[in-house]
């Protein structure tokens, strides 16, 4: 064991695999151990021992009981360590995997994958069971939709619009309802109405997340940053200084444009759309409110959009503008200073030769 220098681990839910290598980059051993004994196994390593593992659900977890042992453990995202993976495609098992994972965290610019704490984490499970409860309500409401269609009774497309008609047709007895129908709707609308509940939970706690947290508050200051948005982004990134500049956040996002270029020429596409699906959902559904009442603002950022809009058609205007305010956010985290929607940037001079 004094002779491993770097750990290459492939986690699972009750066998984890190990790929261990001494400074040479020889092999010390490569052997799958049961969940409850690779703590104990981690604990012989030598101190400072550089320990890295493929970022999934238990991976924070992991990272943090092997800092506290002394030891540098790394995360580092699955599709960064894919190339590195001898075997291909068609040779992916547990040992491969550790072995790439082994490879990979020794390349000079790799990039990894910050660990969360417990706070971090559990304010995400909140983000989680909100997404979660909010895509039940849309079923349940399609739910009452498609059983009101049966017997002839459709409305309009908005939930509020049924929420209002939904006790008149119960009590309703001129329509076709049968009785059993109308106790199976009463029935799903009661679901309706406890998961209102659920959501609005979830929205208490992440109010009182904003309030308790002053990088959630200089959020909350863009256009097109609510409090769900704000709370999230804290959750998940933590501390913004990890991104060199506001653009390398933009790209992590996956907000900026995906390049198809070669020998000079340049082919700019659609949005990569790597990163956080959810916080680049939610920077994107913001800055869609922002760009729809951006004329009746009149701040620099919301003129650009306005142009762009009618210049661009509103698509490209809205993921412009989640992309700018993603700079802007990184530039008033790092920086500390609070948002202006007046300011004005100026490039610095560039000294010429």
């Amino acid at each position: 064991m004094s002779e491993i220098t770097r750990v290459g681990v492939d986690l699972a839910k009750n066998v984890i695999q190990v790929h261990a290598v001494d400074i040479s980059g020889k092999l010390v051993t490569n052997r799958s151990l049961p969940r409850g004994n690779f703590m104990v196994w981690c604990a012989k390593l030598p101190p400072g021992c550089l320990i890295a593992m493929e970022a999934c659900s238990s991976a924070h977890h992991w990272a943090r009981k092997l800092v506290a042992l002394g030891l540098d453990a790394r995360i580092i995202a699955a599709h960064l360590v894919a190339p590195y993976r001898l075997q291909g495609k068609g040779g992916k098992n547990d040992a491969n995997d550790a072995a790439a994972v082994c490879e990979a965290v020794t390349r000079p610019n790799m990039r990894f994958v910050p660990i969360k704490t417990v706070s971090q984490q559990g304010m995400l499970c909140v983000h989680r069971l909100r997404e979660g409860f909010k895509v039940e309500r849309t079923a349940c409401i399609n739910r009452i939709r498609g059983l009101l269609a049966e017997f002839g009774l459709v409305f309009g497309q908005s939930p509020e619009v049924l929420h209002q008609t939904l006790p008149d047709v119960l009590e309703d007895a001129s329509n076709e309802l049968a009785g059993m129908a109308r106790l199976v709707i009463e029935r799903a609308q009661e679901q309706w109405r406890e998961l209102d509940e659920h959501i609005a939970w979830c929205d208490a706690r992440i109010g009182a997340h904003i309030k308790l947290d002053a990088q959630a508050k200089a959020a909350m200051q863009l256009q097109g940053v609510g409090a769900v948005t704000a709370s999230a982004l804290v959750a998940t990134v933590g501390d913004f200084k990890q991104f060199r500049c506001g653009a390398q956040f933009g790209a992590w996002l996956g907000l900026t444009p995906r390049q198809n270029s070669s020998g000079g020429k340049f082919k700019l596409g659609g949005i990569t759309k790597r990163g956080d699906m959810y916080l680049r959902s939610l920077l994107i559904q913001g800055a869609k409110s922002a760009v729809m009442t951006a004329h009746r603002r009149d701040d620099p950022i919301s003129r650009w959009a306005h142009q762009l809009r009618q210049k661009s058609g509103w698509q490209k205007a809205v993921v412009a503008l989640a992309n700018k305010n993603a700079r802007i956010l990184w530039a008033v985290m790092v920086k500390g200073n609070s948002f202006d929607a007046h300011h004005v940037s100026v490039k610095p001079n560039i000294a010429t030769a």
